[in-house]
């Protein structure tokens, strides 16, 4: 902590020096603000941790058992998860045999704990020992602190969900010998960062407990708690609303039609059920609409060709900017209650 205090006091005095001039030359180099050196610190920190560097080789493992299993299956012609053989490639992501999940269901079930394990005591670990006053002593803003740990963060989640990904791409490359085609390889990314916008909600809420709670532990059974909630409980609750919301009588239809509509915008309430639906959308181009109800008209209509990746990413684009809401939502209740906060030095 010493070494990133004396790094921001040499930067604010770089900085004086050369605000201080009345000439400068063109060819000095610029010296980094103190919000990037924060940054640059936090993200070396996360990667040389041991917790960073053990979830990490879980989810590794993880994602290369599944890898396998889809790899066994394309061979042995198996498509249990409904892929089209148009788009052979994407079946990486969703293909599964001998009983174990895909990649993308792996991927939307431990992602989610590298987010809590990098944010659940970014703040109040510097407070329990005294290096948060000493760092708003220095000339900095008081929000670039936050902000520089979500930032951090963000990159280093960033970074591990392309590396899987571009894991996955080049094991299916060198095993199948198919390469991706350009809708393919777009589909792909845009996943990536969809995959990047979850994990940063989790990343949010494990903030907001540092923040809240004094003690590591507290906020850290916070965070794994709303984890297990919106991944298991969730869902539990919203079978019984909808037992308890649908109509007795089997000929009520527009009752039956409105308890579904209901259900389904519960659902998409939690952000574990936005993800696997926006991602399984993109990685699936059979799928064409996700209303729970669709009208004889609009089934006749249609034309029964996979879509194509622009009108993909505009049926699960509503997604895409709910987790941005709730993302930008949960930050924003995280900066509210740090900028109100008391910092104290510890005597």
């Amino acid at each position: 902590m010493s070494v990133w205090v004396n790094k921001l006091r040499g930067t604010a005095g770089k900085t004086g020096a050369v605000e201080g001039k009345t000439s400068v030359s063109s060819g000095a180099p610029r010296t980094a603000s103190p919000f990037w050196v924060m940054v640059q610190k936090e993200f070396g920190d996360h990667i040389r941790s041991w917790r960073f560097v053990i979830l990490l080789g879980i989810v590794t493992l993880a994602c290369i058992g599944s890898l396998y299993t889809a790899v066994t299956a394309l061979k042995d012609g198996a498509q249990t998860s409904g892929g089209d053989a148009n788009f052979l490639f994407l079946s990486m992501f969703t293909v599964s045999s001998s009983g174990l999940p895909n990649f993308l269901t792996f991927l939307s079930f431990l992602a989610p704990l590298i987010g809590i394990a990098i944010g659940f005591d970014a703040v109040n670990s510097e407070r329990s020992k005294g290096t948060l006053s000493r760092v708003m002593s220095q000339p900095v803003h008081r929000d670039d602190f936050l902000v520089a740990k979500f930032v951090a963060g963000l990159l280093l989640i960033a970074v591990v969900v392309f590396s899987l990904g571009f894991l996955v791409m080049g094991t299916g490359l060198y095993t199948i010998g198919y390469p991706p085609t350009p809708e393919e390889f777009g589909r792909v990314i845009v996943m990536l960062l969809i995959t990047t916008v979850y994990v940063g909600l989790w990343l949010n809420l494990s903030l907001l407990f540092s923040v809240r709670f004094k003690q590591a532990a507290t906020s850290a059974l916070s965070g794994i708690a709303v984890w297990i909630f919106f991944l298991v409980f969730y869902g539990m609750i919203v079978n019984l609303i909808g037992n308890a919301l649908t109509p007795s009588d089997p000929n009520d239809v527009q009752g039956y039609m409105d308890a579904q509509n209901l259900l389904t915008l519960l659902s998409r309430i939690s952000p574990a059920h936005l993800f696997q639906e926006a991602a399984s959308t993109l990685l699936l181009p059979d799928v064409r609409t996700l209303n729970p109800f669709v009208t004889q008209e609009q089934a006749y209509l249609a034309i029964s060709t996979p879509l194509s990746f622009g009108q993909s990413t505009l049926l699960v684009w509503p997604h895409i900017v709910a987790l941005i809401a709730e993302t930008s939502l949960s930050f924003a209740a995280t900066y509210l209650l740090f900028m109100r906060q008391e910092i104290r030095s510890r005597s």
